[in-house]
């Protein structure tokens, strides 16, 4: 039986969680209610935080479980279960809209996925071991991400996507040895005032145009031109 050195397995754990968080997405991809896109992107956020405190561990950084901590609390708890009120508030129990077929949309992001890993793995060759995997994934979550927010004609969903690709973002800087602290606090609280600008402008397309469904939203625009 062969022995597995604890640094290797401790790289098996951290590629492990990497490709979690892009099962996740893909799950986020897949999803067509948006209740239930929601709770994945709680899982989406909680897959994060579990793969940044490893990474915490495993560089003896401890400044990321502070990153860990505030993904856990403010993308895995506090902004999807506001984005939940906002859905109970705004009535909008319903299916989302996608362009194209759900086939269609899970082969593409099959296919940005092999295209990250094509692209990153040559390029990041001479990297560390754990660095090198990690960007490559993360550049896949980010590239779904992407794919979320321009086949779902949903406004949330639009954001879930945006999540989903700051997501990768906080990936790939934690897998690369990490950002500043102060960085990550100021990129943290950013995201959070522009989800509250978000939430406002949501309300007032509902009230104003009573949808959030950006197709009808061109529709109005076209009629009025």
């Amino acid at each position: 039986m062969a022995f597995v050195s604890p640094h290797g397995l401790a790289f098996d754990i951290a590629h492990m969680l990497a490709g979690l968080l892009v099962l996740v997405s893909f799950m986020m991809l897949y999803q067509l209610r948006l209740l239930a896109l929601l709770h994945v992107l709680g899982l989406h956020a909680f897959v994060l935080a579990l793969s940044v405190a490893w990474q915490a561990h495993i560089q003896g950084a401890p400044h990321l479980y502070i990153t860990a901590a505030m993904a856990l609390a403010f993308k895995a708890i506090l902004i999807p279960w506001a984005l939940r009120r906002m859905v109970f508030q705004m009535g909008l129990h319903r299916e989302i809209e996608t362009v194209g077929g759900i086939g269609i949309t899970m082969l593409a992001g099959m296919a940005l996925v092999a295209l990250s890993l094509q692209v990153m793995l040559p390029v990041t060759a001479n990297a560390d071991p754990v660095a090198r995997e990690d960007i490559a994934l993360a550049l896949s979550v980010v590239l779904i991400g992407l794919l979320i927010m321009v086949t779902r004609q949903n406004a949330i969903s639009q954001v879930v996507g945006f999540m989903s690709l700051e997501n990768g973002i906080n990936l790939a800087a934690t897998g690369a040895r990490g950002m500043p602290l102060v960085v990550e606090i100021t990129v943290a609280f950013s995201i959070l005032i522009a989800f509250i600008v978000v939430g406002v402008f949501l309300f007032r397309i509902r009230e104003r145009f009573d949808t959030i469904d950006i197709s009808e939203l061109d529709r109005v625009r076209g009629g009025q031109m």
